[in-house]
């Protein structure tokens, strides 16, 4: 086995085998999606707590559809009116849910790291949503499976993301598992939307749109996240969307096959043309909504196997 983690927490601490087994299941999970009967008894006697910290709908809503296939018994805590919001810590939280037992704990978080330190304190298996500006790694699995049956590989391929790298930790986790399958990966967008140190991921970084799209294969467009904004980034939405949004005479100078992404929520008019979005012969938004679960399910599916692997270990018993 390539994917041996108890959490899944980043992309970093991946293998390139650990995210080819991934895929390889989500994608024999996307074919039970499709059935009429789209349910497993792979978390069957497991319970999943969802927790989510920040607003969700596409994440939360996967991550619970996914476990409802899966079998197990699935819990969504509205954090909004939890006692955190009396004043409770994330870790007297994380100590009041590790005494009822969950098998599986998906947490997203506006803080980056809190994820890790949950982890640190439970002693379920942790799978993050989405932590502050640091890392999201199920939505980098399922662009990452969405691109492998759109072009057949996910190796050596020009991949270019675009717009808000520096707030992004969907890009964050994008070039971790880019990188890492060999793909040559180009972040286009203005100076003050680029991170500091991003010559240190090894990605080409471009100011021009119709340069940095050169000949792309697949072309992801990030969403320009006001929350996390402090100052001004942009001179004006009208001016960014003039330079840096997504239309069709910008995605001329990608290749002819070349896809379009987007992670989602859209925001029409300002990084991407709302043609381009919905066009079915360049666009896979709506196929990166579907992977998502799959990839979802494949995670939970395999911590559940090393959970129980381990289990086996500790009390001596043979895992067949």
């Amino acid at each position: 086995m390539g994917f041996t983690q108890k959490h899944l927490l980043g992309i970093e601490p991946l293998s390139p085998l650990a995210i080819s087994e991934i895929l390889d299941l989500a994608d024999s999970y996307v074919d039970l999606n499709r059935r009429a009967d789209k349910h497993s008894n792979a978390l069957a006697g497991l319970t999943q707590i969802n927790m989510f910290f920040e607003n969700s709908t596409r994440t939360q809503a996967s991550f619970e559809l996914a476990g409802k296939r899966l079998g197990a018994d699935v819990m969504n805590m509205a954090m909004q009116a939890s006692s955190v919001k009396k004043g409770e810590t994330l870790i007297d939280t994380a100590l009041t849910l590790n005494a009822m037992h969950p098998d599986l704990l998906v947490v997203r978080h506006p803080q980056s790291g809190a994820v890790d330190l949950l982890a640190q304190k439970v002693t379920c298996s942790v799978l993050n949503a989405g932590d502050g500006q640091h890392e999201h790694p199920t939505q980098a699995l399922l662009d990452a499976l969405t691109i492998r049956r759109a072009k057949g590989r996910l190796h050596r391929l020009s991949i270019a993301i675009c717009g808000d790298v520096a707030h992004s930790r969907v890009a964050r986790s994008n070039i971790l598992l880019l990188g890492k399958m060999e793909n040559r990966v180009r972040l286009i967008g203005p100076p003050t939307l680029m991170p500091k140190g991003i010559a240190d991921f090894g990605c080409e970084v471009f100011d021009d749109m119709q340069e940095g799209l050169q000949g792309a294969d697949v072309v992801m467009m990030l969403r320009l996240q006001k929350e996390r904004m402090d100052g001004g980034f942009i001179p004006s939405e009208r001016e960014y969307y003039h330079r840096y949004g997504l239309d069709a005479a910008k995605l001329t100078a990608a290749k002819e096959d070349a896809i379009v992404m987007h992670p989602g929520p859209m925001n029409r008019g300002v990084e991407i043309d709302g043609e381009i979005a919905d066009d079915i012969s360049r666009s896979v938004i709506q196929e990166q909504v579907e992977m998502g679960v799959a990839v979802r399910m494949a995670a939970m599916d395999l911590l559940a196997r090393n959970r129980r692997n381990r289990a086996g270990q500790d009390t001596g018993e043979v895992s067949l």
